[in-house]
């Protein structure tokens, strides 16, 4: 059989775009993870490679300067990068969600104005709807952003924005006073620009130092905190107040298949590992490979590798098509987190005292498995999701 995690039916610009994303990953990310990782830096020269490789632009479209690409083909490249360093995933993760959200909901002018600069990764995007108290109850937000003749004033706090200091474009759930009855539909988004950096980086807006975390280094995770920053009403996304839930459940959508993508690249790495140190370490006179204790975990570690690529593949290519794949994207989500966490658990074992060694790339992946059972919502989260969807397709019409 062919090794794990192939995906059939690519075109051959989708398989050479791969190729070069696993060949930089193999040359430039995995050699220097580990020491990047243990210093928590921005891995700033991978970036570059990156932007030289047009990877910030992958699905922006040709007219304004992007590759056009699919989303399918963004989550293949993001499972290979995250097979190196998931961080580095993180870094155009929620970039390629709000250039995502542009593309589909800007004004004309606002495409114009920014995707050409995401493109080439001069504009790098973060997103921002988490805040300290709601979690993933989204229509509870308290940011507020108060209309007064052509411009709005934003007061409240925000948690969780990977690249929150490196960004220099925010997109920003707030609530409005749209008189609407239904609390989702109060909600807008708004195109914040804003340097990068951190403290208090334009009047009225804060970006406080990053938050320290067990594992997910090197990329900048933050709060931000508004307090009556002024921004134009041409800053709203699409030109239209009150839209903002259904804009940030579109990049929501396309967010969790990254987010299968990234536990899927984890998954593939710790198997990697896994199969490559059974064959070495050797014990009673045989590799453990050998040992049929350590060969049943090995097999149920790489079924649970391919389920969780096909079940990705297949939910990217729903969004592709332009149906609707909240249910696909939260099976994928929820599957590939849960396998990811104990591919990389079994991997873990499998090194035994080792695994537990800063000097095994298997401890780091250890420490970044967990973030993905929590971002872009929790496997309860996305049970929900999907016994609604569930529900909606099988009423009981009795």
């Amino acid at each position: 059989m062919a090794k794990l995690a192939q995906t059939s039916g690519l075109t051959d610009v989708q398989s050479e775009i791969l190729s070069t994303v696993r060949s930089f990953v193999d040359k430039e990310i995995i050699p220097h993870a580990q020491e990047l990782e243990s210093s928590d830096a921005y891995p700033a020269e991978i970036v570059e490679g990156m932007k030289e490789m047009g990877l910030f632009g992958i699905t922006v479209p040709e007219e304004f300067g992007g590759l056009g690409e699919s989303l399918l083909t963004y989550a293949l490249v993001v499972e290979e990068i995250a097979r190196g360093w998931m961080s580095v995933s993180g870094v155009i993760n929620t970039h390629f969600i709000v250039a995502h959200m542009i593309s589909r909901h800007g004004t004309p002018a606002q495409k114009q104005h920014y995707l050409p600069r995401m493109a080439t990764g001069e504009v790098r995007g973060s997103f921002s709807m988490s805040e300290p108290d709601t979690g993933s109850d989204v229509a509870a937000i308290k940011t507020r952003a108060k209309r007064s003749a052509d411009s709005y004033a934003i007061d409240g706090s925000k948690m969780w924005l990977t690249n929150g200091g490196s960004s220099n474009l925010i997109a920003l759930l707030a609530k409005t006073d749209e008189g609407a009855e239904k609390p989702h539909e109060n909600l807008t988004t708004f195109l914040v620009d804003k340097p990068a950096g951190f403290g208090e980086v334009a009047p009225g807006l804060t970006i406080p130092g990053k938050i320290d975390k067990m594992g997910y280094k090197g990329v900048d995770t933050t709060e931000a905190v508004f307090d009556g920053f002024e921004i134009s009403a041409d800053q709203v996304l699409g030109g239209e107040s009150g839209k903002g839930f259904a804009h940030m459940m579109d990049g929501i959508e396309v967010g969790r298949v990254n987010v299968s993508a990234r536990a899927c690249g984890i998954a593939i790495r710790a198997f990697e590992l896994a199969v490559d140190y059974a064959q070495q370490r050797r014990t009673f006179g045989k590799p453990i490979a050998q040992h049929q204790a350590i060969s049943f975990k090995l097999a149920e570690m790489g079924t649970k590798v391919e389920a969780a690529h096909l079940m990705m593949v297949n939910a990217a290519r729903l969004k592709d098509s332009g149906a609707r794949n909240d249910v696909e994207a939260g099976m994928a989500k929820l599957l590939s987190s849960e396998y990811c966490a104990e591919v990389t658990q079994e991997a873990f074992r499998i090194h035994g005292g080792y695994g537990y060694s800063k000097e095994y790339e298997i401890e780091r992946l250890m420490r970044e498995a967990p973030f993905l059972l929590i971002g872009e919502g929790t496997s309860e989260i996305q049970k929900t999701i999907i016994s609604r969807g569930l529900l909606r397709e099988y009423e009981n019409r009795g």
